[in-house]
């Protein structure tokens, strides 16, 4: 059983930077698709940022040059440095892992992701 738990979020005002965990047991991580996701109430499932095999990252146009997505494989984590973050980033997040090899032009496809986090609340205030 995979399981994906994650850390970090809270409460930040507009401008400033909040950083996102996930540790990931029971997966084969060396060889991996992961990703960050985000949805609000009623809101789709949006793809944040996501990780290929070969290490290729594509990130959503609303957070590139704001969020940073990183993996240390020594420690099965996955990390989301999010700065200059803004009101419009208000969403539960969710880390997600795939169990079968995701295409380049779909990683921020939430479809593709079978296992996911509990997610946490990322809310910034103006």
């Amino acid at each position: 059983q995979v399981h994906l738990v994650q850390s970090g979020g809270g409460s930040v005002q507009a401008g400033g930077s909040l950083t996102l965990s996930c540790v990931a047991s029971n997966y084969n991580y060396r060889r991996t698709w992961m990703g960050w996701f985000r949805q609000t109430p009623g809101g789709e499932r949006e793809g944040v940022a996501a990780i290929e095999d070969d290490g290729t990252i594509t990130y959503a146009d609303s957070v590139k040059g704001r969020f940073t997505l990183s993996k240390d494989n020594t420690k099965s984590t996955l990390l989301l440095q999010m700065n200059l973050l803004q009101p419009e980033d208000t969403a539960k997040y969710l880390c997600a892992a795939a169990r079968y090899a995701v295409p380049s032009h779909a990683t921020l496809d939430h479809d593709y992701y079978s296992y996911w986090g509990q997610g946490t609340q990322v809310t910034v205030s103006p």
